[in-house]
């Protein structure tokens, strides 16, 4: 998944793209630097900015942790060993 920060500092979600402009919403609040003055920008307040001050950055999925993992595998394993009883038992009376 991808997402673009405005000026590489800001996270921010791209409404509309065209050639020239973008429309960005931030995603959270911050001070941005317009014809010398800072003005405060809030998270949900929409901009039209230059696909040049946005970067795309890609996010990467938080790493398993591996106690999940085992935990799952443990799960996998005894669902495997449950389904082997059950064909065993089955088994077992049509061969007596």
């Amino acid at each position: 998944m991808s997402q673009f920060y405005y000026k590489g500092l800001y996270k921010v979600k791209v409404v509309t793209e065209s050639n020239g402009y973008w429309i960005v919403e931030a995603q959270e609040d911050f001070k941005d630097c317009i014809e010398g003055e800072k003005v405060p920008v809030k998270a949900g307040e929409r901009r039209i900015v230059q696909p040049a001050d946005l970067i795309k950055k890609e996010d990467l999925k938080p790493m398993v942790q591996e106690h999940e993992y085992e935990l799952q595998l443990e799960k996998k394993v005894k669902h495997m060993v449950r389904e082997y009883e059950k064909e065993k038992r089955k088994e077992q009376p049509a061969a007596t």
